[in-house]
């Protein structure tokens, strides 16, 4: 078979389908010692399941599941839904915001498909534009959106040592602003700023101060900032320190329905000026006609009644904290002493360990974990836009927390093992 371009590039293997591989293959084994903490999937929260299927009955009993399963939404997604988080967010933030600034995709995987390629690649005009990452490393699934090649640029970042008062080891990663400023003025082909906050892979939460300082380089050099959300506020609100959420005309804000328990729904949300926002509506036109609509449906009526961000800050919030609390300890607990650094965790529900002065590398540890059927994410596949020769990008690793502490402890002490 002779691939296009484009069948070339999405057939090799990348990172983010390893990923989903492992996650898939660990599901689906009847191996009842596999320790899974290489995946983005958020934890089974008994509440919030319960709470979906009572609406999933609701719309049974109102006899409206022939109209979610029957009928087409707008390329923009569903009406009613987008009214409503519209309406929520005017409330919770005062942002001047409509249903015309809000699109729906079939998971942010798809958004920011959509975002990297209108935003980066060949241009009209016979130009070539890039994205550029302020803070490295970030989300394993940007690395293979772009149907151009070196269509991402990142900056290292600062690596600041964190005093934690004991015997274990943190850090916490820092935007070089210098480099940053210095990358736009003397790179033209830049044509959009993206973080996403909290990061994934880190749990790094930039700042309030941050994000402005971003927002204002991105309108001084005329081009959108991109923050990914999806761990984020509102919904689900996974964030352990102060941060406040922003938006204007400039920035794309991309939420997720995924991490609030309903990854399978594949439901992903792009906040943006009205332009971008029907620009989106006709690529997803062409590509799906119309975004699914199982997820919005289930959660229209709690934004209606004002429940769902209560139910984030009430139930989600404690629950993830809760877990980041047990994380946190184990790590102290097993890596006393050693020279395995924990970065801050700040929000979404991952450990990002630093293998700092081991003999092996990243890939290494996940090759000889896998082996013992244990899964975790080897970190230079996050380091989108680094170079290779960068010694840090191949001694950290991802762990997903979400997890219960007797399945967490067993991973963390077998990664001790190794060093």
């Amino acid at each position: 078979m002779i691939y296009s371009h484009f069948g070339t590039k999405f057939t090799r293997p990348n990172g983010i389908t390893q990923l989903m591989e492992d996650l898939g293959n660990a599901k689906n084994s009847n191996n009842p010692n596999i320790v899974m903490l290489g995946g983005g999937n958020p934890a089974q929260i008994p509440q919030i399941n319960q709470i979906f299927i009572n609406e999933l009955n609701t719309l049974i009993s109102a006899d409206k599941m022939s109209h979610v399963f029957g009928s087409y939404d707008g390329p923009t997604g569903n009406d009613e839904f987008r009214v409503a988080l519209a309406t929520q967010l005017n409330n919770a933030f005062n942002w001047p915001i409509t249903a015309e600034n809000i699109a729906l995709g079939n998971g942010s995987q798809a958004n920011f498909f959509v975002l990297f390629n209108m935003l980066a690649g060949k241009m009209a005009d016979g130009s070539t534009k890039r994205i550029l990452f302020p803070l490295a490393p970030e989300y394993i699934g940007y690395a293979d959106q772009g149907l151009s090649d070196d269509m991402f640029v990142a900056i290292k970042p600062h690596i600041a040592i964190l005093d934690t008062g004991n015997n274990a080891k943190q850090f916490k990663y820092i935007i070089d602003f210098e480099a940053v400023e210095n990358t736009l003025e003397t790179d033209n082909s830049i044509n959009a700023l993206c973080v996403s906050r909290p990061t994934n892979p880190t749990g790094n939460v930039i700042t309030d101060e941050e994000v402005q300082r971003l927002d204002a380089l991105a309108q001084k050099y005329n081009i959108p900032l991109i923050i990914d959300n999806a761990y984020g506020d509102p919904f689900p609100g996974c964030i352990y320190t102060q941060a406040s959420l922003t938006w204007n005309t400039n920035i794309i804000l991309c939420m997720s329905l995924s991490k609030l328990g309903l990854p399978g729904l594949r439901t992903g949300i792009v906040l943006a000026n009205r332009d971008m926002i029907q620009a989106i509506g006709r690529i997803n036109g062409a590509m799906v006609l119309s975004p699914n609509a199982m997820g919005p449906s289930l959660v229209t009526r709690l934004i209606n009644n004002n429940e769902l961000l209560p139910l984030c800050k009430n139930t989600v919030l404690p629950y993830y904290q809760q877990k980041a609390q047990v994380a946190v300890s184990l790590f102290n607990d097993i890596f006393a002493n050693s020279s395995v650094y924990l970065h801050k965790l700040e929000g979404a529900f991952f450990m990002w360990l630093w293998l700092k002065d081991t003999h092996l590398t990243s890939e290494d540890v996940y090759q000889q974990l896998k082996a013992q059927d244990i899964y975790i994410i080897p970190g230079h596949n996050f380091f989108i836009g680094i170079e290779d020769s960068w010694e840090h990008k191949h001694q950290c690793i991802r762990i997903n927390y979400a997890t219960d502490e007797a399945t967490l402890k067993k991973g963390l002490k077998s990664i001790k093992a190794l060093l």
